[in-house]
């Protein structure tokens, strides 16, 4: 089953290397950054075994990062636009260099790094393939057909984005990337809205996206869930997924700046003064680690700062990123900083980079974990993820779409919804079991970050502060 493209579609913005070349041409300050992004996106969504909308989407935007000498040291502005085109560019860079005058002096500020040009810098961007989810819409039907005979729904969207970047600077950087993002999410429910079940995946191509073990982790969480049994809150011996432990790891990632910990602010800070770094987080052999060449999970290998924040600089655009160990042995090895951070911590320049994978040691899966429990819990997924306590990173949220009992290594009923409350820093400690890794997509921030590689863990004391009446 096919079904052609009805929603909207728009004519693809600029292309972005003449954009970056007229904002530079443009420029009269001192330093100038030009970033400009085209992307395109083809999704699918659906209701009630019913494919309900589909479409193609171009999008761009433009910042520009405009640098002007002063008293006191450097002044940077970056600001940024869509819908800019070759005519308009000449005034976001007027606007950006105004601003810039009467900003006081950048705290991060450095030489703007000097560079090559990439050879495909000047190629058109990249758009997405009209067919890209033809495949997709073609299993739906086949999975709406049988959810409809089981008296069940799905519900759900899959989205493929191509999306690519030019930075320049007035030093002679130019670089580009094209970066390919697929995801999809699913939710099953009954007819009688008692029971209900969710799964996604995340790739850097459709033909990666596991489609039957979607709809295979929704039928058998569905008939788990036909027995239902209540239980308190408690601290339980947990499996979490890959996607559970996508969410805690990429909230962790993020907290993991050099900066507030060198300040004495984040859980990876040392009393006393200094950071943590050296210091062991688990006694397992667990590895958290970033490399923008990973296989299935590649992201662009240089900066891009569209603003400056104490997590990057617009200084740092176009710097080189490459593979970094933030945990290795269990032991923290370094904390995401820029150029600024370590003049102020004495600590390595390590940007952030945007995938991450957690290695443990382990092999298997999350059915493999579930064969160890005695008595205890099956999660499915975490929602509404917020900080409590930097100092511990503790965090709270809710489960949902699926809580399982399990009793002797075997899933026996689905049971109410949690609010928990750990750190994932606490976690790594607290580890007696792992899987292997694999691709995850975590369901509270896959949003913003879909490039994981995660392990199932086992962890012997989650903490389920409280019932929660969540569906």
């Amino acid at each position: 089953m096919s079904h052609p493209v009805t929603g909207p579609q728009q004519a693809a913005p600029a292309a972005p290397a003449d954009l970056v070349e007229r904002g530079l041409a443009a420029s009269t300050s001192s330093g100038c950054v030009v970033i400009a992004e085209s992307s395109a996106s083809l999704n699918l969504r659906w209701a009630n075994n019913t494919l309900t909308t589909n479409g193609v989407m171009h999008t761009g935007s433009v910042t520009v990062v405009a640098i002007a000498d002063g008293q006191g040291g450097p002044r940077a502005a970056a600001i940024t636009r869509s819908g800019v085109d070759g005519g308009t560019i000449a005034d976001l860079v007027a606007e950006a260099e105004a601003a810039a005058a009467e900003s006081v002096p950048a705290e991060d500020a450095a030489p703007l790094l000097d560079g090559d040009t990439d050879p495909d810098f000047t190629d058109p961007p990249a758009d997405v393939p009209m067919a890209g989810l033809a495949g997709v819409a073609s299993w739906l039907g086949e999975v709406f057909g049988q959810a409809k005979a089981a008296k069940q729904g799905r519900f759900g969207f899959a989205e493929h984005d191509v999306t690519t970047v030019c930075v320049g600077t007035s030093t002679g950087l130019r670089r580009r990337h094209v970066q390919p993002a697929v995801r999809l999410e699913m939710t099953g429910r009954s007819d009688d809205g008692t029971r209900s079940a969710w799964a996604g995946r995340a790739a850097d191509a459709v033909e990666r996206l596991d489609l039957a073990a979607v709809e295979a982790d929704l039928v058998k969480r569905l008939e788990w869930a036909a027995r239902r049994v209540e239980l308190p809150a408690g601290r339980y011996d947990t499996v979490l997924p890959p996607s559970a432990v996508a969410d805690l790891m990429t909230y962790m990632y993020w907290s993991m700046g050099a900066l507030d910990a060198h300040e004495g602010s984040t859980v990876f800070s040392k009393p006393g003064g200094g950071t943590r770094i050296g210091e062991s987080l688990s006694s397992r052999p667990v590895s958290l680690r970033s490399d923008p060449a990973m296989p299935g999970q590649v992201c662009q290998p240089f900066v891009v700062a569209p603003a400056s924040s104490r997590m990057s600089s617009v200084f740092d655009n176009g710097m080189p990123l490459s593979a970094t160990e933030w945990i290795a042995g269990g032991t923290l090895q370094a904390l995401h900083g820029t150029r600024h951070t370590s003049r102020e911590t004495g600590l390595p320049v390590t940007p952030l980079v945007d995938n991450l994978e957690l290695l443990a040691g382990g092999e298997g899966g999350t059915d493999d974990l579930v064969a160890g429990v005695e008595r205890g819990l099956l999660l499915t997924c975490l929602w509404y993820v917020r900080e409590v306590d930097p100092q511990t990173l503790l965090l709270t949220g809710l489960t949902r779409d699926g809580v399982f009992l399990v009793e002797n290594g075997e899933v026996t009923a689905a049971v109410n919804n949690f609010r928990f409350n750990d750190s994932p820093v606490g976690l790594l400690g607290r580890i007696v079991a792992a899987g292997a890794s694999e691709d995850a997509f975590a369901r509270e921030f896959g949003d913003y970050f879909t490039r994981t590689r995660m392990p199932a863990l086992r962890v012997p004391d989650f903490n389920m502060s409280s019932v929660s009446q969540a569906s």
